[in-house]
């Protein structure tokens, strides 16, 4: 993925299905919302909370013994704000090649102490 970083590599587990036997979602949701916080906690020491989602599209199923792979790359910074692009691919249990079964932007604010927003630039220097 140009200009994105391998952040999270992840099997899919019998545990990971929705009562169809199929990925739930949710789930996968889950790891791209770890794969956005892994890369935008590189930008402040503070905590930082998902306030947003947008764009997200489910491509493909993922099944289980597919390994999971999410991209992420900085968008956009804003006062408070990051917004990470994930696209998540698969590894099939096959072998086959790589192929996009989602994609989304996941929008994380910086929050201090009293979980109010705080600048980013204010936060990197506390590192």
């Amino acid at each position: 993925m140009k200009d994105s970083e391998l952040v999270i590599r992840v099997v899919a587990m019998p545990a990971d299905t929705n009562s169809s036997g199929d990925i739930f979602g949710g789930w996968l949701l889950s790891q791209m919302d770890l794969a956005a916080w892994v890369c935008a906690r590189k930008l402040t020491s503070h905590r930082l909370a998902t306030v947003a989602l947008d764009g997200v599209i489910f491509h493909r199923p993922v099944y289980v013994g597919d390994c999971v792979l999410c991209y992420a790359r900085v968008e956009k910074t804003g006062r408070t704000s990051v917004t990470v692009r994930i696209d998540a691919m698969v590894e099939r249990k096959d072998g086959s090649a790589e192929e996009q079964v989602t994609e989304g932007r996941f929008v994380l604010v910086a929050i201090g102490e009293d979980r109010k927003p705080v600048p980013l630039q204010e936060s990197l220097g506390d590192r």
